[in-house]
């Protein structure tokens, strides 16, 4: 068996999530828009107890969590979503990171194309953005603040408290990102100060096709988002379709459990972290972005004179890892995030992102080690 290192891209669906998921396909498979029947009022419970349950992880109120597809979806959202009120307002001024996730960079370059001024704040070989950096660019026109918690390659997370505390008086929203650390790194995003998260069913042991965005309400007024489709009612409006009610039930269910085995699975995750970098050592790699800083489930690193596709090859029938996000490995190309990192080019085409959680097994990584210097 291949030892599964990609969670950063998905992971698996929690056995108790599946069974939930399954049951609600087969057994109470009622719209949650139908109420007159008890079908219906079923599916509508199960909707109302995910929503519930996502809201929790966050410390939102339930009306303030928005089901979409995932966190694509919700990044679309939040961004393209206030157009319409930079144009009434006049506020045309956006900042954000260049490490962002393409589901955050494409709808902004989108809303350049529109008249937008988009400041990307620089990053430097930490992976990690500096406060006083955003802070230094903000204007009495900027209306929204940008930037994902954790990096999906590197695994840094940003000051996201930080930023927050630096936007304290300012009129402009605060989007984060959250894919990578919702359930996982709790505190930051429970924050009230952050408007607009985005987070993905599928990267907590939950099924694909499943996420949200949570719209905090700041002085009892939500952010004046405008629906990007039209054709219904659900979703206070902003997402029409009917809802996927067991997708969304299994999505209230692992964000559930995130929370309450959170300490277990962490310290998991660091033993397996343990793990990796003593079995990788004797390869003298470079770990790439601060580690003071970074998620305990992900590494990125290049380990010298190696490159990237030859030591997944080496690895194939014994680590799954990447050698970047998922959304753009169909077509290689460099990180955008290493480079923005101003890291060196042999580091960029050498790097690779393994990444794991508590269902992960054990790997033999002085075998992997071994497999590498084969290479030479």
């Amino acid at each position: 068996m291949i030892a599964y290192y990609d969670t950063s891209a998905t992971t698996v669906v929690d056995e108790r999530v599946a069974a939930e998921v399954l049951r609600l396909m087969i057994e109470e498979y009622g719209n949650a828009g139908s109420r007159t029947h008890v079908y219906g009022q079923d599916a509508l419970a199960a909707v109302s107890r995910a929503r519930r349950q996502v809201a929790d992880v966050v410390a939102a109120d339930p009306n303030e969590v928005i089901f979409t597809s995932g966190a694509t979806e919700a990044d679309n959202m939040a961004i393209l979503g206030l157009a319409a009120e930079g144009e009434r307002s006049g506020r045309r001024h956006i900042i954000s990171t260049p490490i962002e996730h393409k589901a955050v960079l494409e709808p902004l370059g989108r809303l350049r194309e529109q008249g937008f001024e988009v400041d990307l704040v620089p990053i430097g070989s930490s992976g990690r953005v500096d406060p006083a950096d955003v802070t230094s660019r903000l204007r009495p026109d900027t209306l929204l603040v940008s930037a994902m918690h954790g990096n999906n390659e590197t695994g840094v997370l940003q000051p996201i408290d930080e930023i927050a505390m630096a936007l304290a008086g300012h009129s402009a929203l605060f989007h984060v990102d959250a894919a990578q650390t919702f359930g996982k790194e709790l505190e930051p995003l429970r924050n009230p100060r952050v408007d607009l998260i985005s987070v993905s069913a599928h990267k907590v042991f939950a099924p694909k096709g499943v996420g949200a965005l949570i719209a905090r309400r700041r002085d009892y007024k939500r952010p004046p988002l405008t629906p990007l489709l039209v054709g219904g009612g659900q979703e206070r409006g902003l997402r029409p379709g009917t809802a996927p009610v067991p997708l969304i039930a299994g999505f209230g269910l692992g964000a559930e459990l995130a929370v309450t085995e959170h300490d277990t699975r962490r310290k998991e995750c660091l033993h397996l972290r343990a793990q990796v970098l003593d079995g990788l050592a004797p390869l003298d790699p470079f770990i790439n972005g601060d580690q003071t800083a970074v998620l305990p489930h992900v590494l990125n690193l290049s380990i010298p004179g190696a490159d990237a596709e030859a030591v997944m090859v080496a690895w194939r029938d014994l680590v799954a890892i990447s050698n970047g996000s998922a959304c753009t490995s169909a077509r290689y190309e460099p990180s955008h995030v290493l480079i923005a990192m101003g890291l060196s080019d042999e580091r960029v085409r050498g790097a690779l992102r393994i990444s794991w959680s508590h269902l992960s097994p054990t790997v033999d990584w002085a075998e992997a080690a071994a497999r590498v210097r084969g290479l030479f």
